[in-house]
């Protein structure tokens, strides 16, 4: 039987917990079809083991950004070394970035502060973002709204691209779905998608667009059913993959499919494409 190819868009790969098998993770990965892995940072030390992995594993693409929890220190310093990082081939995204109100470790006005600078990073660079959200949706909406109708935005090379970004983790209501439409978002359904309990997800997927839909695991955490209790890893997009054809009624090969191709129009290394050129332009100015 021909196992579907996947794409897991959300994965910490970098993280201790991987420590001791990382290698074995990838194989089992590969073994169930997760032929491509997104790997976001959260802050600058973990931004550049994303990229040092991405270099040693063909399958492995990172993201460079800084999570609102690791943000109380953002500044023009941090910028500057995004910049610098940005630069590696193997980055195809800002992020993850975003707000986060379930912690308060970082003031609300900082992590905004953050937020807004990554974002109008990626709309100079023309990289896409991968967007943070806990317990902060209003806000949140509003940055977005504001970023994605900008003239910054609006005349960014991401405004060539069929998506701008993608809202990670996705467990918003309807209203935020159709708000992510209109900024040109995608939305990654991962780990809680799975759980028995989370009847309104369920009730929403249907809803929310297959043409809209990435895959992710956000491991080592969200670890779906029913391998709950353990530590998440990408070969469990496919246990999301199989829940999710069961709830839109459609073959897991049209999951499997439609999701990559949404990841690969995203990031466009995955697909072959050629990085922004205002990204090489950006590197060049920093040399």
């Amino acid at each position: 039987m021909t196992v579907p190819t996947l794409v897991d868009s959300h994965c910490h790969l970098d993280m201790e917990q991987f420590d001791a098998d990382r290698t074995a993770v990838l194989e089992r990965a590969q073994a169930r079809g997760v032929s491509m892995i997104v790997n976001p940072g959260i802050d600058l030390v973990h931004c550049r083991q994303a990229i040092a992995l991405a270099d040693r594993h063909p399958q492995v693409y990172a993201a460079v950004g800084i999570h609102p929890n690791s943000s109380a220190d953002f500044g023009e310093q941090t910028l500057t070394q995004l910049r610098e990082l940005v630069d590696h081939p193997r980055v195809v995204a800002i992020g993850e970035i975003g707000l986060d109100y379930h912690w308060d470790t970082v003031s609300r006005r900082q992590q905004a502060q953050a937020f807004r600078a990554q974002l109008n990073l990626a709309a100079e660079l023309g990289l896409p973002v991968i967007i943070h959200n806990r317990e902060a949706s209003t806000d949140l909406a509003q940055i977005l709204q504001t970023w994605a109708a900008s003239a910054r935005t609006r005349n960014s090379p991401l405004a060539e691209r069929p998506f701008w970004g993608v809202l990670h983790a996705f467990s918003g209501d309807a209203a935020l779905a159709h708000a992510a439409c209109d900024w040109n978002f995608a939305l990654g359904l991962g780990g809680p998608i799975t759980f028995r309990n989370a009847r309104a997800l369920h009730k929403l997927a249907p809803q929310l667009g297959l043409d809209r839909l990435m895959l992710e695991t956000d491991a080592p955490w969200l670890t779906p059913h029913p391998k709950r209790g353990k530590r998440n890893e990408p070969a469990y997009v496919a246990l999301v993959a199989e829940r999710l054809a069961e709830l839109l009624g459609v073959p897991i090969e049209e999951i499997a499919a439609r999701t990559t191709a949404v990841a690969r129009s995203i990031f466009a290394p995955l697909a072959g494409e050629p990085r922004p050129e205002a990204v090489s332009m950006a590197a060049g100015r920093l040399a």
